[in-house]
């Protein structure tokens, strides 16, 4: 009947090649650009010289928070590719997570380089 059997397919054993890898290097690389964004916004906010206003310490303790987040997220996601041959794809929130703190990071760091 056409070639139709109901015989499934044996299934290949995943090769993932250097792609977990890869994708660990790219979190530890963007890990590393947010903590320089949050450093040299704290090093540019403090060497102002004048008096350091209440934006200027908001802006840093967000930055700094929303780097941990970060940090979080990542150090969780690395586990993760580390943990088993075929990882979990990254959780909604988790992305979600990750990309707000990289933006609000990177915004406070710009709003402390620029100010004044």
């Amino acid at each position: 009947m056409g070639g139709v059997s109901g015989a499934v397919a044996p299934v290949a054993e995943r090769d993932p090649g250097l792609q977990p890898e890869r994708t660990r290097l790219a979190w530890r690389r963007t890990t590393l650009s947010s903590t320089v964004v949050a450093v040299l916004a704290g090093k540019t906010a403090v060497a102002g010289g004048g008096p350091v206003g209440v934006g200027v310490v908001t802006a840093g303790v967000v930055c700094c928070v929303c780097w941990v987040g970060f940090l979080v997220v990542a150090h969780r996601r690395i586990r993760g590719l580390a943990a088993s041959a075929v990882p979990a794809a990254l959780g909604r929130w988790y992305a979600v997570a990750a990309v707000g703190c990289v933006v609000v990071t990177v915004g406070c760091g710009v709003g402390l380089v620029l100010r004044g």
